[in-house]
């Protein structure tokens, strides 16, 4: 019989130590304070959700896209037992209208930023749509929470450095936006068990008896727990130093295809499960890093936690930047619009499929 995901022990797998969470007097920074989380329906965002709910804050606003996963992260915090003030709010990040009146109603003062479209093969096919909300959703909130003295801290991806795939380069062009207004921006890697992770998909593969299907046989990534993030993101907000750019304190990524085996070995003992080898995919890359060859790196206040040290566009830059993408944007028009994405990372390298996507536009990307 297969076992469930949730029997799993994921350290086992990881073979570190679990990333310290924030000491309990850390986080008075987060109490009787009104907090606004976006994506909260999504599984960091629920996760987190839960646990800001234990600090008591003076109210908890949970804003999420997906009407469905609203509806279960109420069950979710209903069945917790949480009785901190929650409120859920079904809407976009894009709606400025929205976001100017739970700024004006609920007058959150931090703001956990974890809606974004995430998903790198898919956006490599609608590239406008991870520009519209990656970017321009990312740059609506901040603006809002910067109207109202709000601080947000961004939960970003190690796919933002040296980007692949438009969902990296949009996540990288959000931490420029989030930096510029004096937020935070925190790069994770892959969470293992969250919603439509690579371990969802091969837990599938194997109740169906495989096999499990590994891009490549040198694809490396990062990994941590869903806890580990959440807690992660905790610390950044309690941050008692600037730290705008952070990331967690991780050793070597692991082989993907030891993950497979793992999980092969952990949810159907004693059955052999086959697996196969396929071409990497739009936007993947053999190995995700932290920060980037131009960035460095040292110990920030939490053990847990790294400092990047990264150049940043100056306001005018990046100001005359996003207008040109949203015009581009607006028209519809791809060719220009990753043209104007790669002003704002130079470093980002547009996949074989998307050029030729965009080639069909009205002007050419050169690669």
């Amino acid at each position: 019989m297969t076992r469930s995901l949730e029997s799993i022990d994921w350290h086992a797998f990881l073979a570190r130590p679990r990333l310290p969470a924030p000491l309990p007097e850390s986080l008075d920074a987060l109490r009787n304070k009104p907090i606004l989380v976006t994506g909260a329906g999504g599984s960091i965002g629920s996760a987190l959700a839960l646990r800001l709910a234990a600090f008591a804050p003076s109210q908890l606003v949970l804003l999420e896209a997906s009407e469905s996963h609203l509806y279960a992260l109420q069950r979710i915090v209903s069945d917790a037992g949480v009785t901190a003030p929650v409120t859920f709010i079904l809407g976009n990040v894009t709606d400025n209208a929205l976001l100017d009146e739970i700024f004006s109603v609920h007058a959150p003062r931090i703001v956990f930023h974890a809606a974004a479209f995430k998903h790198v093969p898919l956006m490599e096919e609608q590239p406008l749509a991870a520009i519209a909300n990656n970017v321009f959703g990312t740059h609506a909130l901040v603006s809002a929470a910067s109207a109202h003295a709000a601080r947000v801290i961004l939960l970003s991806t190690d796919k933002a450095v040296e980007p692949a795939s438009i969902m990296g380069a949009t996540k990288r062009v959000a931490e420029h936006i989030a930096l510029a207004a004096g937020g935070t921006a925190l790069r994770l890697g892959n969470v293992l068990a969250s919603r439509d992770s690579v371990a969802e998909i091969f837990a599938r593969q194997i109740a169906h008896g495989g096999p499990i299907t590994v891009t490549d046989p040198a694809a490396r990534r990062y990994f941590l727990t869903l806890d580990e993030a959440a807690s992660l993101l905790l610390a950044a907000a309690c941050s008692p130093e600037p730290s705008p750019l952070l990331a967690p304190a991780l050793p070597a990524p692991h082989f993907i295809v030891d993950l497979a085996r793992f999980m092969a070995r952990e949810l159907a003992p004693g059955r052999a499960i086959p697996s196969e080898f396929a071409h990497p995919r739009p936007g993947d890359k053999e190995v995700e890093h932290l920060f980037s060859s131009a960035e460095s790196a040292q110990p920030a206040h939490a053990t847990s936690l790294l400092r990047i040290h990264a150049q940043l566009l100056g306001h005018n830059q990046l100001h005359c930047a996003l207008t040109a993408l949203r015009a581009a944007l607006e028209a519809r028009d791809l060719a220009a619009a990753l043209g104007h994405l790669r002003e704002l990372v130079p470093n980002y390298t547009p996949s074989p499929a998307l050029l030729a996507l965009a080639s069909r536009s009205s002007q050419r990307v050169s690669p």
